[in-house]
């Protein structure tokens, strides 16, 4: 049932923060098409159906002076008013309590910081968002300077301790400068320990880091978020603002568009409690930051991976390459936000991009040469060996092949070749030969082993047939008397 309230943040939402129905409808938990039935209300208008009797009408008086004068529970009501005649249930009791009971409105104190005096960080998520062919968790940093209300947005699809130092690196660098202190939660990647009484443990990566930056760190006390309102609030207004209804294609995508929000409205519009610009106002607190440090932290994650008989280290269910002569060796592993660093001791023998998508085989070409050189040189070896055992000359016939032509292995792979044609045995009958001919050369092997092939054993008696009627026949003796009569004649 819509009540006046209710129907006051339909309107609200529509008019002052351009939701549509169906958003509207997810912010307040009602139906969309209840949600379109009163935004097309002028005004709000009350069933007309009359209250039913309920048997509290009597107590309800009374219940409300015992709830105003004292916090009573409803069990205890219950117990009073059955005093009085009351022959109906708890839950009745219970509801109606809950339903007139003033709601406890914590107070807060209204807290102001001086320029230059603070930044308070947060992390958010919304959703998913597609990866290559994946889909990761969308994740966004957001930093606001307290005095100026000045917003820093990056988007990642992780929130590691590498990434969380990024972000603080490439705000500073976006505001020109370094707040004094910077409010935080209680995250693994802030604050290791709270306990009561005690200071806190701070991360001692993160405590590197903002002592190379001279800021302090300010963590906000367990459960109590509302002291880091102002990030809170930014955190909200990206939802809202920038990230609701938003279509995404890709996640290369959100950057861009990120930063053309910043600058055309997150930080050009007039401030609900400054009433100013926070671009205006930044220019009267960058005075007021420390200056960036000469150098950058080196904000990498630093582990120790041991390589993969295939040469490869795993990261992120993605695997990379190293130099083939690495594999199986323990190694330095240094991960960025955008790239990935091997060392083996102090030397970089890898370095790749960093993927966001899942499954995928990362490989260097220079990576696999010296494995390429290595298994050619194990085939040389195997060719030599079965060229050594071709004859008993072949180590002598190496010798001379050495020292007569530029390149000895190009022609013992040749006189294998001719092994497996001709067979070893009249291969080793030609290097004998050619000993004898003083001709080191696959070709002159070939040539030798040719001329052999070309020899054909003496041919027997020709039968020109077996039929045993044609072995009868008989031939006529020739007549000789012509070569003597020529010779008269002559």
């Amino acid at each position: 049932m819509i009540d006046y309230d209710l129907f006051c943040k339909i309107k609200n939402l529509k008019e002052q923060h351009g939701l549509t129905p169906s958003q509207i409808a997810g912010e307040l938990a009602i139906d969309p098409r209840t949600v379109g039935k009163w935004l097309e209300q002028e005004r709000f208008r009350q069933r007309s159906s009359p209250p039913r009797e309920s048997k509290l009408d009597p107590f309800k008086n009374e219940i409300l002076r015992m709830v105003t004068a004292h916090p009573y529970s409803a069990a205890q009501i219950l117990a009073r008013i059955r005093e009085n005649g009351f022959d109906g249930g708890y839950t009745i009791v219970k509801d109606y309590v809950r339903a007139i009971r003033p709601r406890r409105t914590p107070a807060y104190f209204t807290l102001s910081f001086a320029p230059g005096e603070c930044a308070q960080v947060d992390w958010g998520s919304f959703g998913t968002v597609p990866v290559g062919s994946t889909t990761r968790r969308l994740s966004f940093f957001v930093m606001v300077l307290c005095y100026s209300r000045m917003m820093y947005l990056e988007f990642t699809v992780s929130q590691t301790m590498e990434h969380f130092l990024a972000c603080h690196q490439h705000a500073f660098d976006a505001f020109g400068g370094v707040p004094a202190r910077v409010m935080t939660d209680n995250l693994k990647s802030a604050v290791l320990k709270r306990i009561i009484g005690a200071d806190p443990v701070f991360n001692p990566k993160y405590l590197d880091f903002a002592n190379h930056y001279g800021f302090t760190i300010t963590p906000c006390n367990v459960s109590k978020g509302n002291e880091k309102g102002r990030v809170e609030n930014g955190v909200g207004y990206v939802k809202k603002n920038f990230l609701s209804g938003l279509d995404i294609p890709d996640f290369g995508a959100l950057h861009p568009a990120g930063r053309l929000w910043l600058d055309t409205i997150a930080n050009v519009r007039i401030h609900g409690v400054t009433r100013q610009k926070p671009v205006d106002l930044l220019e009267k607190e960058r005075p007021y930051l420390h200056p960036l440090p000469e150098h950058p932290f080196d904000v990498a994650t630093v582990t120790q991976v041991r390589a993969s008989s295939q040469f490869r280290i795993t990261i992120d269910t993605n695997r990379y390459s190293v130099p083939a002569e690495y594999a199986g060796a323990l190694l330095t592993l240094k991960i960025y936000p955008d790239r990935l660093c091997v060392y083996q001791q102090d030397n970089l023998i890898a370095r790749h991009h960093r993927s966001y998508d899942r499954h995928q085989d990362i490989e260097d070409p220079d990576h696999p040469k010296a494995l390429l050189v290595q298994r050619k040189k194990a085939r040389d070896q195997k060719m030599f060996m079965r060229f050594l055992s071709l004859s008993q000359n072949a180590d002598a016939y190496w010798q001379q092949l050495e020292q007569r032509r530029m390149n000895p292995a190009h022609h013992v792979r040749k006189i294998v070749a001719l092994s497996e044609i001709y067979g070893p045995d009249a291969v080793a009958r030609a290097m004998a030969d050619a000993f004898v001919y003083q001709a080191f050369s696959s070709e002159y092997i070939a040539n030798i082993l040719e001329q052999r092939a070309r020899f054909r054993p003496e041919p027997g008696a020709l039968h020109l047939t077996r039929r045993e009627d044609l072995l009868d026949i008989t031939v006529a003796q020739p007549d000789l008397s012509i070569y003597q009569t020529k010779k008269e004649t002559s």
